[in-house]
């Protein structure tokens, strides 16, 4: 049986689920517990992992950023790049916590959000996309979309995608990506996220870059309250829409 849920808690496991690693933090402390993920990881296998490194810390509930579709706080995918088992797994019971869980780029899009339309783009093993509207959380899945020459966005700026073109051409890729999205979706501005995203140099016109421990603040804003803050938007960049930008194929 789960868990009775505290009304808000007072400390926060946060669980940021990536590709290649799972980042584990809590809320209001700095440091972060890592362990290697990849494409054979199932949800037991990273319970294993992450017991040894959490026995003897309290915390009175957690946030889970999965790398896949969630509707409604349940897993309704399993993930391109980890291995199977996700779909169904009762974390509460293997956690012993009351447990929440969110698309991981739609958590450190929280993280990130002060106010107004927001696209959030997490660069990292595939590419994460998620949008805040007013306050409201908007999970996207737009990666596998098609994009053009039969491949994805995500063929095309995820981290395969740069090891195999190299930083020049994949560097150009994100900004044709970004200008797409910006034209479709029309946000106030963007943040870039990621672990991929310390390869760009430069941003794309109305990008800014996101802070590497967002998700952490995300999760422990999924506990807060049922929509995160907002504040003020600033001016956007005076820059002019693309005119090509369009979902799907060129």
């Amino acid at each position: 049986m789960a868990a009775k849920r505290p009304t808000r808690p007072r400390r926060v496991l946060v669980l940021d689920v990536g590709g290649t690693h799972v980042k584990a933090a809590f809320s209001g402390r700095a440091r972060e517990i890592k362990i290697v993920s990849g494409p054979t990881m199932t949800p037991h296998e990273m319970i294993r992992k992450l017991a040894g490194r959490l026995l003897g810390r309290s915390y009175d509930a957690v946030a889970i950023g999965y790398p896949g579709p969630v509707r409604h706080g349940r897993i309704v995918g399993e993930p391109h790049n980890l291995g199977p088992g996700w779909l169904g797994f009762d974390f509460e019971s293997a956690l012993h916590r009351p447990t929440r869980i969110i698309n991981d780029a739609a958590m450190q899009a929280l993280g990130s959000y002060r106010g107004g339309r927001m696209l959030f783009l997490g660069l990292g093993t595939g590419l994460g996309t998620a949008m805040i509207l007013d306050g409201t959380i908007a999970p996207l899945e737009l990666a596998h979309l098609p994009y053009k020459k039969g491949k994805t966005y995500e063929d095309f700026v995820g981290d395969a995608a740069l090891k195999r073109m190299g930083r020049r051409k994949w560097r150009k890729e994100v900004f044709e990506v970004a200008a797409t999205f910006y034209a479709a979706l029309e946000p106030d501005y963007i943040v870039i996220g990621g672990g991929n995203q310390r390869h760009l140099k430069e941003l794309p016109p109305h990008a800014e870059r996101g802070d590497n421990r967002s998700a952490i603040a995300g999760g422990a804003r999924l506990w807060a309250g049922p929509t995160p803050p907002t504040a003020p938007v600033p001016a956007p960049r005076t820059h002019a829409r693309p005119s090509h930008g369009k979902l799907g194929g060129r």
